[in-house]
Formats: structure tokens, sequence, C-alpha cells
């Protein structure tokens, strides 16, 4: 199992989002993510989160949340568990991002982007400033099959 962060740097009604449009193996290749990635070995998932955005973007954050935790489950990939931030101040300039293009979008924009299923559950729950949550997301291929919020189920395929 896996530790990672994810974070939503906000400016001016607007997140710093990464389009995955670089490395050749990627399984968010062509999404549009919040920035973030893999705890290494004894960092926390504050440590790693701060460490990440520096190293994506050349931003140093000075103010960041805990939003939420995010398990996935996949018939494709190891079991995750991804840290949710957001972040509202910052300080640095933007560096470009080996792993795809880093572009400020308006918030009311974002959901017209090629987004994962579930993190248009999380970008929801972060939209309407929902209190820390705990958000499972089961997925079989690119396919999200059941999403649990906080112990209930908020979505459902039909067909298992």
């Amino acid at each position: 199992m896996k530790n990672t962060t994810l974070c939503y740097i906000e400016h001016q009604n607007s997140y710093l989002m990464l389009h995955r449009v670089k490395k050749k193996v990627d399984v968010n290749k062509g999404k549009w993510i919040g920035v973030g990635g893999h705890c290494e070995e004894k960092e926390s998932p504050d440590e790693c989160v701060v460490r990440e955005v520096k190293e994506e973007t050349g931003l140093t954050l000075r103010n960041c949340h805990a939003r939420g935790l995010v398990t996935f489950i996949s018939d494709l990939w190891e079991m995750e568990y991804m840290h949710l931030f957001t972040a509202d101040r910052f300080e640095g300039e933007l560096i470009e991002c080996n792993e795809g293009t880093l572009a400020w979008i308006r918030k009311e924009d974002i959901f017209s982007l090629p987004l994962w299923e579930g993190d248009k559950i999380f970008l929801e729950l972060l939209a309407r400033d929902v209190p820390y949550f705990h958000l499972k997301l089961e997925y079989r291929g690119d396919l999200l099959i059941r999403a649990t919020l906080d112990g209930k189920v908020i979505r459902e395929e039909e067909k298992q």
C-alpha cells in the first residue's frame, strides 16, 4: 500500500492544476489533477506535500490545510491512501513541471476538464468546504464503481 499527497493551491478563485501529458507511462495520462506525489520513507504527509509542491511547481507552501483522506481501491493498481490538501498562501515563481503542464484554472471551469470521476467527488467536497472527510473510491479499470464518504455509500454502479 502506498501513501501519496495531492494539493490544490488556491489563488484568485483558481486552482493550480497539472495536465498530465509528459510521461510515457502514467496512470493519470491526459487527466488534470492537483500537485503532489509519493511519500518517501519516514516522511509525513505534511512534509511530503511541501516537498512535492516545491519540486513540481517551484512554489513554497506557507499555509497548507489537510482536507481529507482518500482511499483508492482498484483491480489494476496497488491500494493507495492519498492525503488531500489545499493551500492558500505560497511564495516563489512557477517553474516548468516534468510531469505535465501547470495552469491556473478558475474553479468554475474545472469540471469541464478531463478529470477522474472520483476527483470530481472530492473537488465538490472541497467546493462545499466540507470538514475533514474520508472518501473511499473503488475503480474497475478507469470506471468508478463505488464511492463511500465517511462510511456511507454515496455512489455505486448498478452492474458489478
